[in-house]
């Protein structure tokens, strides 16, 4: 009786792998998706339950960039990238809901982590690759990034906001992002996930453009 409780304890206590939680993530998003109601807003929700989208923005905007912010402007900038990566995010996740997926395999370095998978949508495969982190040795790992035949999410977001810093400066920056969030929320409101998935099947989880 004891052994059991103990190995039940152990078992529970076990770390989740970069590998079980894409396929766990992707699971959530398709059971989510198939939900009578379903909304683009209660997939939003599943999804930020394993994807960092805070990191995904701090990534995105660069160590410099985010050093020379002031606090106030470190969170008003999170919370203006989440509230918009949420948005398109679940936008794709639903797109890819009904994907046949092949998952590839697991690579981990330290705090950092790979899991390639490939997509089946309709006749076309896709690789798509997932990048991890964790926060500190005993967190949980978290999705920062998805590289989509070859284009990355944080690299596509980073190339944009070097554009526009340049020309508008962080204020410029951030107008236009919180300008994209409200499109986008705009859009996603009261529409099902089914109406979406069939615009959105065979999207790739590229990023909304930020102009």
């Amino acid at each position: 009786m004891i052994a059991s409780l103990l190995a039940a304890t152990l078992l529970a206590a076990a770390p989740v792998s970069p590998l079980n939680v894409v396929k766990d993530g992707n699971a959530a998003v398709q059971k989510a998706a198939n939900a009578p109601g379903a909304t683009v807003q209660s997939l939003a929700t599943v999804v930020e339950s394993f994807v960092d989208f805070q990191e995904l923005a701090k990534r995105a905007l660069g160590e410099k960039a985010w050093k020379g912010l002031t606090p106030a402007q470190q969170k008003e900038f999170t919370d203006t990238m989440t509230g918009l990566l949420r948005a398109s995010y679940a936008q794709k996740a639903i797109g890819q809901a009904k994907a046949d997926v092949k998952y590839g395999k697991e690579s981990v370095q330290g705090t950092e982590a790979t899991v390639d998978t490939e997509l089946t949508v309709k006749k076309d495969q896709v690789p798509v690759n997932y990048k991890l982190y964790k926060a500190s040795a005993k967190a949980d790992w978290r999705i920062y990034d998805v590289v989509t035949d070859d284009v990355s999410l944080v690299d596509t977001y980073s190339g944009q906001f070097k554009k526009i810093l340049s020309t508008k400066g962080f204020d410029g920056l951030l107008t236009t992002l919180k300008s994209k969030r409200a499109q986008l929320e705009k859009e996603n409101a009261n529409t099902s996930a089914a109406s979406v998935n069939e615009s959105a099947a065979g999207g790739t989880g590229a990023a909304p453009q930020a102009k």
